[in-house]
């Protein structure tokens, strides 16, 4: 272990069930479902989290000389860069053109979720510096003689400590609804210009007349014929894309099962029929969306399922924000904006490392200057209006 924490020994484990539960929850807290032993457990067990799907469990564990779990690390060694949100394929291919090997490395994340929140789990009163697990994860990362380590979506104060450990800084972004106090949907339509408040009240009214039937599920009320229903959204949202559909249909039963009214199902009807559905996590202070899909053509179904029935959510529940996931210029319009996520990397070949560490200075400035730019198209009703 790092100097000054000769008493801490770092722990690799394939499986998070190796970890007690107890444990591995104590030192990610209960704000963001994504992290919860549940979730990355319900990964694991579903067959969506593995060796086959290319995120095979190497998750950091830290003990003091008692034996307690002080501090922890969802991590998976990776054999490629899908599922991740935070793209490195061009890295990959410079080290490899240059003769060396990429593959595997080394993940701190949640697989196929591209969620900010901690990734550097610490329990509270350990007094782990980030600093320490960083230069542990360095340390298991050059006696595998991997390549890299890539901790993505952490929060900022992770990435600003990760920072002053010498690891590579990366901003990306995504779109946030906030709550402002709003005491219902009409109160968020009245903090909207005028022209944008008529365009979410057109897109709410035809979406809501054309004879669907909406609900909003969660724990016991989700049945196994409602994840039947969003298995078949899910895979013909994957099969549209052209992507991979790593989730099982089992992981969905066990989401529901062991996060219970965490899990928050959008769901829409037509004569009983099932025709589309949004799934949620709900975390202490934010409703997290993350996958959708349809069977049909409905006017703005996407936006009142995925977006304005999330914004109903959170002001019902008083929750602070609404995150929808990745890209989506167009949330802009509905209220979500633009906000920094963070991640950090640490990469062993010194050649790469210096080309990457310059290739992100540019990329951080433009990413800001992105940002600054997109905010200028704000629905909100500016001062004097």
């Amino acid at each position: 272990m790092p100097d000054g924490s000769a008493t801490l020994t770092m722990t690799l484990h394939a499986a998070i069930a190796e970890v007690p539960e107890a444990d591995w929850d104590a030192c990610a807290g209960d704000d963001n479902p994504f992290v919860s032993h549940a979730f990355l457990s319900a990964l694991e067990d579903s067959g969506s989290a593995n060796a086959r799907t290319g995120w095979l469990p190497q998750h950091a564990v830290l003990r003091d000389e008692a034996g307690l779990i002080v501090a922890a690390a969802p991590m998976y060694a990776k054999s490629h860069s899908y599922g991740e949100y935070v793209f490195d394929h061009g890295w990959a291919n410079a080290i490899e053109r240059a003769g060396g090997t990429y593959y595997p490395k080394l993940q701190v994340a949640v697989p196929f979720s591209p969620v900010p929140g901690p990734r550097l789990l610490r329990r509270p009163g350990s007094g782990v510096p980030v600093s320490v697990l960083a230069q542990a994860l360095e340390q298991a990362c050059q006696s595998h003689k991997l390549s890299s380590v890539h901790i993505t979506f952490c929060t900022e104060d992770e990435w600003g400590d990760l920072g002053e450990a010498g690891w590579l800084q990366r901003l990306g972004m995504q779109f946030h609804w906030e709550n402002a106090g709003y005491a219902d949907f009409e109160g968020f339509l009245g903090a909207l210009s005028s022209r944008k408040r008529k365009v979410l009240r057109r897109e709410r009214r035809d979406a809501n007349a054309c004879g669907l039937t909406f609900h909003a599920l969660s724990g016991a009320d989700i049945t196994e014929a409602h994840w039947d229903a969003f298995y078949r959204f899910y895979q013909s949202t994957v099969d549209r894309k052209w992507g991979s559909a790593y989730l099982t249909r089992r992981f969905f039963s066990l989401l529901g099962e062991r996060l219970g009214d965490r899990v928050v199902l959008m769901y829409a009807e037509n004569a009983g029929v099932p025709v589309a559905g949004a799934l949620n996590l709900a975390g202490s202070q934010a409703l997290y969306g993350r996958n959708w899909g349809c069977r049909g053509d409905w006017p703005f179904l996407h936006f009142e399922l995925c977006y304005y029935r999330a914004i109903d959510w959170a002001i019902a529940h008083g929750l602070q924000r609404v995150e929808a996931g990745a890209q989506g210029r167009h949330k802009i319009q509905r209220g979500y904006m633009p906000k920094a996520t963070y991640s950090a990397h640490w990469i062993a070949h010194g050649g790469l490392r210096r080309a990457v560490a310059g290739f992100l200075e540019e990329e951080r400035e433009g990413v800001r200057r992105e940002m600054l730019g997109l905010a200028e198209e704000s629905p909100f009703r500016r001062e004097g209006e």
